[in-house]
């Protein structure tokens, strides 16, 4: 039986970064730069206005009060856009807007609040100093400086100051694709009727879901009964162009347990899968029986076969969210070069009395109350259970030689908020 640690390093190793790729700008929020973004130009690219109001000679209108306003003759009126060369002769003002060229010779602009609000001969009320409310070219980026670094996530500022620069496209770590398999004949879709003895799938919609909230993008989430060979097939039909495989359900120790029996011996050369995928025990409760390796499946059209890595996790939903929790949360994001990869860790204080099966961590669902750093279990540990890790917000780790915990006893939860 393997411990948690082995298990993890296992289904780690089989987990890698796609190679970097450029994507429109739209499409790269949330991922992670995988280069420098160098300023192709300097921001502002001019000197231009930082307020609505009359472009001046700072001479021109040292003695303005509001008791004895300076008039000037206002002649040019500059919007923002107006591409023309335009320069600024002694005694004479332009009304200018936000955001438009100065023109040359001005050295400062004075607000529409201090003047008439004229457009042929202006009043100016107030003196200004040298550089006032104007924005100099290349104050925010001077072009060549590197201004967002490799390894730095793409948020909606970073897209802003891209597009800014004029850059349609961002280099980044893609997104892991993954393949989400649910087996079981009991298994119908939510919205049709139910016969006597089936269920509803749920484990799909939960996996796709977790893997979203990760940062991945779920490439298909088919189903399948428990006849080998239509796993087979289906599973050959949707690899695709898929980075990873998940499989819930069929691994287990009874009868029908296809994925077990689909990929637990050597494949038909006619079912197009190869590979080699190890189903072992690891010391857990819920999630003990596991799986994982690489399968030799075909590619996208027109491509070779490639290998692609599987991780099967147990049938139950509990267990197959927490195995994900365990197993698959972190090192998913650390291949897509996420930050916190990991769920955070809180040391808690236990508000109740516990036993856990020795010799096997126990995840048990709890509600933390982060403010009072106390912990209380939350529903029973079966791993059929799911009612109750709905509404949970941690899971408690009890370690594998701890069969039994009091009131007050120091606890580490997994925070999964």
């Amino acid at each position: 039986m393997r411990t948690v640690e082995e298990h993890q390093r296992v289904v780690a190793a089989l987990i890698t970064a796609r190679p970097a790729v450029s994507v429109p700008i739209a499409d790269a929020l949330g991922l992670v730069l995988a280069e420098d973004v160098v300023a192709p130009l300097s921001l502002p690219g001019f000197d231009n206005s930082a307020m609505d109001g009359y472009a001046v000679m700072v001479d021109d209108v040292a003695s303005a009060t509001p008791e004895n306003p300076v008039r000037l003759p206002v002649a040019e009126d500059i919007p923002a856009g107006r591409t023309d060369l335009l320069t600024l002769k002694p005694g004479v003002a332009h009304r200018i807007m936000t955001g438009a060229m100065l023109p040359a010779g001005a050295t400062a602009v004075v607000p529409v609040e201090a003047t008439n609000a004229a457009t042929d001969t202006v009043e100016i009320r107030a003196a200004a100093r040298d550089g006032q409310h104007i924005r100099r070219a290349g104050e925010d980026v001077a072009a060549g400086t590197a201004v967002l670094r490799a390894s730095q996530l793409v948020t909606p500022a970073a897209l802003g100051l891209a597009a800014a620069l004029g850059l349609a496209e961002l280099t980044v770590i893609p997104r892991q694709r993954v393949l989400v398999m649910s087996t079981g004949t009991e298994l119908v879709a939510p919205g049709t009727p139910l016969a006597p003895g089936q269920i509803y799938e749920s484990n799909a919609v939960m996996l796709a879901a977790a893997l979203r909230d990760t940062g991945a993008d779920v490439v298909a989430s088919p189903m399948t009964g428990d006849d080998v060979e239509s796993f087979r097939a289906a599973l050959a039909k949707h690899t695709g162009d898929a980075d990873l495989i998940i499989t819930t359900g069929g691994v287990s120790a009874g009868a029908y347990e296809v994925v077990k029996d689909a990929l637990g011996a050597p494949t038909p050369a006619t079912s197009g899968l190869g590979g080699s995928v190890d189903f072992v025990k690891v010391a857990m409760q819920p999630g003990m029986p596991q799986g994982c390796g690489v399968i030799t499946a075909p590619g996208p059209p027109a491509s070779p076969q490639r290998d692609i890595p599987i991780v099967t996790l147990p049938g139950n939903p509990v267990s197959a969210l927490v195995s994900f929790e365990v197993f698959l949360r972190a090192p998913l994001r650390l291949a897509m070069g996420l930050p916190n990869p990991a769920r955070p860790r809180r040391d808690a204080v236990l508000t109740e009395d516990l036993t856990s099966p020795r010799g096997k961590r126990q995840f048990r669902r709890g509600v933390l109350d982060a403010a009072a750093g106390t912990v209380t279990s939350y529903g029973p540990p079966a791993s059929h259970h799911l009612r109750w890790l709905a509404s949970a917000n941690c899971l408690l780790e009890i370690a594998e030689d701890v069969d039994a915990l009091s009131a007050g006893s120091p606890v580490q939860v997994w925070d999964l908020t």
